[in-house]
């Protein structure tokens, strides 16, 4: 039994287990969403603005979803973990399932704006007022240091809703946000495997083995699958979520490995989707329209102009 314990406590055991069974498990729910989903034809219909001309199933958060959370609660079990971590397990958990329902309804029925930015405004009171999980300081990052208690909270919100919503943005072709939210999950997931810290490799790595599930069947020909909003969010909001532990775990002095200008590697992991979100936004500006009017001005549909598929269209912004 020792052994086995000290065989869980591997850090990179526990992330390709944790990895593995939100796999597996993704895998198996999904096919269900799927027939569930065109059975109740609650389907997708396509728009002026979409990039698809067929009707396609919705929810596959709610796979991805579940998938994570079960192997996230699982695996953070049987490693042990201690009373602060594991009320921040269940403070996550807790906050991505509202997210989850509010995409639901959304996918489904369209959720006003303001609704949805109360329910991300919950969702990131949760973690940060339950378990004090916020950014303290810029670490020098324009001339900044150390923050104040409330401008620390205020732009932890900030954070987290920019984050979320830029995801929910660059959810517009196959594979996108789940190419990045793999690519930015795993540059997290490094740095929290260097340091031992078992809680956040389960959440960085379980969220890239469901993620890793839901593409097989978002790539399909066949049993093609939307994560919906119930996707997007939940991605958006644990990333958030991955980046400001890896900067509160930057500048402790527990740490044993420890990067230079924290904030600047945080911005160049995100990059991609908040660049993206501010150039529409300054395009949708000078057109004096609403910021959050919808259009087909975003990085993936003018690569879709330009005559490139979905699939051609995700790889080259993966591999930039």
């Amino acid at each position: 039994m020792t052994y086995f314990y000290d065989f869980m406590l591997n850090p990179y055991i526990l992330a390709f287990l944790g990895g593995l069974l939100a796999f597996v498990l993704a895998n198996r729910i999904i096919p269900v969403i799927i027939y569930t989903v065109r059975v109740k034809n609650l389907m997708d219909e396509p728009g002026d603005r979409s990039a698809h001309s067929t009707k396609t199933p919705t929810l596959g958060g709610v796979g991805m979803f579940v998938a994570f959370a079960v192997s996230l609660l699982l695996f953070g079990i049987l490693v042990g973990l201690e009373r602060p971590d594991l009320v921040k397990l269940l403070s996550l958990i807790l906050a991505t399932i509202i997210l989850v329902f509010l995409g639901i309804k959304d996918d489904l029925i369209a959720l006003a704006a303001r609704k949805k930015f109360l329910g991300q405004l919950i969702s990131t009171s949760i973690v940060i007022f339950l378990t004090d999980v916020r950014i303290t300081s810029f670490e020098g990052l324009l001339g900044i240091g150390e923050l104040p208690y409330l401008v620390s909270v205020l732009f932890t919100v900030f954070v987290f809703i920019l984050v979320i919503n830029a995801f929910n943005l660059i959810d517009g072709i196959d594979g996108l946000a789940g190419a990045v939210g793999i690519i930015a999950s795993f540059s997290f997931g490094l740095f929290f495997l260097l340091n031992n810290d078992f809680l956040m490799v389960l959440v960085s790595f379980t969220l890239i083995g469901a993620i890793s599930a839901f593409l097989r069947y978002n790539l399909s020909a066949t049993q093609k699958l939307f994560m919906g909003d119930s996707g997007s969010m939940v991605i958006g909001y644990l990333l958030a979520y991955q980046g400001i532990r890896f900067l509160e775990l930057n500048l402790s002095e527990a740490s044993t490995f420890t990067i230079s200008n924290g904030p600047v590697l945080l911005l160049a992991v995100l990059s991609f989707p908040l660049l993206d979100t501010l150039r529409v936004f300054i395009i949708r500006a000078k057109d004096r329209r609403s910021p959050f009017d919808a259009d087909r001005n975003h990085i993936h549909h003018r690569l879709l102009s330009l005559g490139f598929s979905h699939k051609q269209a995700t790889i080259m912004l993966s591999i930039v």
